[in-house]
């Protein structure tokens, strides 16, 4: 069998990246090991029949705000592709029952927190249009090919506009930490715990650089698209890609799993599969996969220069990632008023308890107190369990790959520090006992429970290592040109014509299908 490309992965970068390539004419195959296609997009009954959940990603706001929804939302549409979504994207609920509620509203947003404290409304609005005013430059560069002619006209033009000392404090700027954004901008705890979580989901912690710009960012495309979900499940949309690019000849073919990247005179030339049959690439082969993966499993050891693999090998990976799901009987009866229909909430200490869960985390030790993301699948789309009933779906951002001990001393852990089912279940327990503290009768609604440890997520997943759900860690000497090596540019490899896209590349993390729409227009 041969294509014009082989795509390695079927994420939401390799099918976007299929998908476009696909509708340019070109004939695509795309490859995926499990049994079921879409990477962290899957949907299953994983606790009783009926129960539709999520199992990993959830949220697809990045994708609906992203250059590649604007070329194949149409296209995806057509093959059954729906949203659900909600005027309530985020809250937090505080230990002690206070709540605050980001809405899509800006004038509802800046009057409830001007509610909180003289002139918070005010500062709220600033921050907002100053995303809103520099967007060609934030979303140019995050984005965007960095390494390409159009990023160098963005910039030159910034430039231009701004001076080259306005734009090197314009991206100076960006660099603060969340804690520090979130400090000097708010004088609220409220409105500084509902946005310092949202810093989790970028893979930071409220001290990495650039988690203040991300933070910042978050909260406008919150509040400008919300927090969309596929209707029926997240796996809902890996069925519209599959639709997309067979309607174009191309393939996604499951149980797939490439065993080696072909590679002949420094050109990639096709995939071995594990039966041992091949896949000729005519023009090029794509995999959306770890660094691990690509050098260090797929090429072949004579193929890899010296350089790239001590990069590799000196690759680092983040936190780790828990999920949890729960089937109710009905939705969960909030002891705080108008969070029913928010569609995800953090449940935290606040700024301080972000903090000290991303240190006890990244220090090996199982947080104390954990941020507990909560989503409420059922308040937007009722499709997903029986009527009447609810889905919770949870997940803990801070989660060591590796347990060498409890914050709170309560728990053992095993003496390798691997995650086993009795350590499961017992951190689950610390969390449900937290989440139960602010919902009524929690015991006696639940139906059922299932945990997913970070051992348990990279047995789906591989390219999910340790758990770490974003491609390796986001600290800024891994993002941007650095992401993921020093050397990287673009989605290219010092092999011709193979690609690298995914979570490792940039623009990193996140359901957008950035690196696929990226590396896909750059190709003919």
């Amino acid at each position: 069998m041969a294509a014009d490309y082989v795509v390695v992965g079927s994420g939401i970068n390799g099918l976007t990246c299929a998908a476009l390539l696909a509708k340019k004419g070109h004939s695509v195959v795309v490859l995926e090991r499990e049994k079921v296609a879409g990477g962290c997009m899957r949907t299953d009954e994983i606790t009783v029949p009926g129960y539709h959940h999520d199992v990993m990603a959830a949220t697809f706001v990045l994708f609906v705000t992203s250059p590649a929804f604007v070329e194949l939302g149409a296209d995806l549409a057509r093959h059954g592709l729906d949203f659900a979504n909600t005027q309530h994207p985020t809250a937090v609920l505080m230990p002690d029952g206070r709540s605050l509620v980001l809405t899509t509203d800006r004038a509802a947003n800046i009057a409830q927190l001007e509610e909180l404290a003289p002139g918070e409304g005010a500062r709220y609005r600033r921050e907002i249009e100053t995303v809103e005013r520099d967007a060609g430059l934030l979303f140019g560069l995050l984005g965007g090919t960095l390494w390409s002619l159009k990023t160098s006209k963005l910039l030159f033009a910034e430039a231009r506009r701004r001076g080259v000392r306005g734009l090197a404090a314009r991206l100076g700027e960006a660099l603060r930490p969340g804690r520090a954004w979130l400090e000097a901008s708010f004088q609220s705890d409220l409105t500084r715990a509902l946005l310092a979580p949202w810093v989790l989901h970028a893979g930071l912690g409220p001290e990495s650089a650039f988690s203040g710009e991300m933070a910042r960012i978050i909260a406008f495309a919150l509040e400008a698209a919300g927090a969309p979900i596929v209707k029926g499940g997240a796996a809902n949309a890996v069925k519209a890609f599959e639709g997309l690019i067979g309607e174009h000849g191309g393939e996604v073919r499951t149980g797939a799993d490439v065993a080696e990247v072909l590679v002949v005179k420094g050109r990639a030339t096709g995939v071995k599969l594990g039966d041992g049959s091949v896949i000729e690439a005519k023009k090029g082969v794509i995999c959306s996969v770890t660094p691990t993966q690509l050098y260090q499993r797929l090429l072949p050891e004579s193929a890899v220069d010296t350089a790239t693999r001590e990069s590799a090998a000196a690759y680092r990976y983040g936190k780790g990632n828990m999920q949890i799901h729960y089937a109710l009987k009905s939705p969960p009866r909030w002891k705080t008023a108008g969070l029913d229909k928010v569609a995800l909430i953090h449940l935290t200490p606040g700024l301080d308890g972000v903090s000290r869960a991303v240190n006890e985390c990244e220090r090996g030790l199982l947080p104390a107190v954990p941020t507990i993301c909560v989503g409420q699948p059922h308040g937007l789309d009722p499709s997903r369990c029986p009527q009447g009933s609810a889905i919770l779906w949870l997940q803990l951002p801070e989660t060591p790959r590796f347990v060498k001990g409890d914050a709170a001393g309560a728990i053992a852990p095993p003496a390798d520090g691997r995650w086993t089912e009795a350590l499961r279940e017992a951190y689950a327990d610390r969390v449900e006992a937290i989440l139960a503290e602010q919902i009524d009768d929690f015991e006696e609604n639940l139906v059922a429970r299932r945990v997913f440890s970070p051992a348990d997520l990279e047995a789906m997943n591989k390219n999910l290592v340790g758990g770490d759900p974003y491609g390796g860690a986001a600290t800024i000497d891994q993002f941007f040109i650095w992401r993921p090596f020093s050397s990287s540019k673009n989605h290219g490899t010092a092999i011709k014509g193979l690609h690298q896209i995914g979570a490792s590349t940039h623009p990193g993390p996140g359901l957008g299908g950035g690196s696929g729409y990226g590396l896909a227009q750059s190709l003919k």
